[in-house]
């Protein structure tokens, strides 16, 4: 998984963007010092450092303000959000070497502040209107619960289903009559990404929709 902000960096990330936004310039290390009542630069230094190892900033120490938002498009009240390529077949999931780009949406459409996008492969969910090529949104935040649609890795493959538990049992529930449900056995080695909470589909032919080609 993404590696987790703690709540002081979510809060220093989330001024950052703002102060970004409203200012087109970038808080200086006294600014956020002033913000967040830290008297020491090198207390924020270290929190910048901290931000720039987990891949959301590029810092220039030389510079009062030499830190670089990955992925910021400029609007307000907006979030850069990591979109991943493919997942790593480890407990970590997603390394920042498969991290592809960013994805700026609006903050309103982003839960928390550890979601990522991944690419639907397949047609496994079109019954949900999920669509081979969309954008996934996922919130590795919350707990996964029977009937949630989740992306999972099962090896170094992802895949996005209805997750249904009974008993002991979990099975990854397709919405597409022409695909099987998948029991996951003890011996998988499976994880849950997270819980599916958006989906943006960035262009669409009424091909597609009507299934005959363009007058």
């Amino acid at each position: 998984m993404p590696e987790q902000l703690t709540q002081l960096e979510s809060s220093v990330y989330q001024y950052l963007l703002d102060f970004t936004a409203e200012n087109t310039y970038q808080p200086s290390i006294r600014d956020i010092g002033r913000q967040f009542k830290i008297k020491s630069t090198k207390t924020v230094s270290d929190l910048l450092q901290s931000l720039a190892k987990k891949g959301l900033i590029e810092r220039d120490p030389a510079r009062s303000r030499g830190v670089r938002l990955l992925g910021f498009g400029g609007g307000t009240k907006t979030k850069p959000v990591p979109f991943y390529s493919r997942v790593r077949n480890d407990r970590s999931a997603l390394a920042v070497e498969n991290r592809e780009s960013y994805i700026t949406v609006d903050r309103q459409f982003a839960p928390s502040e550890n979601v990522f996008f991944l690419r639907m492969q397949g047609d496994s969910m079109v019954g949900r209107a999920i669509c081979d090529g969309d954008f996934i949104l996922i919130n590795p935040d919350i707990s996964a619960h029977d009937g949630d649609v989740i992306a999972a890795r099962i090896g170094a493959d992802q895949t996005v289903m209805t997750l249904r538990q009974h008993d002991n049992s979990t099975i990854l529930e397709p919405a597409n009559r022409n695909e099987s449900p998948r029991v996951i056995l003890p011996t998988d080695d499976f994880m849950v990404l997270g819980v599916v909470c958006g989906v943006f589909r960035p262009q669409i032919t009424m091909a597609s929709v009507h299934g005959m080609p363009l007058a």
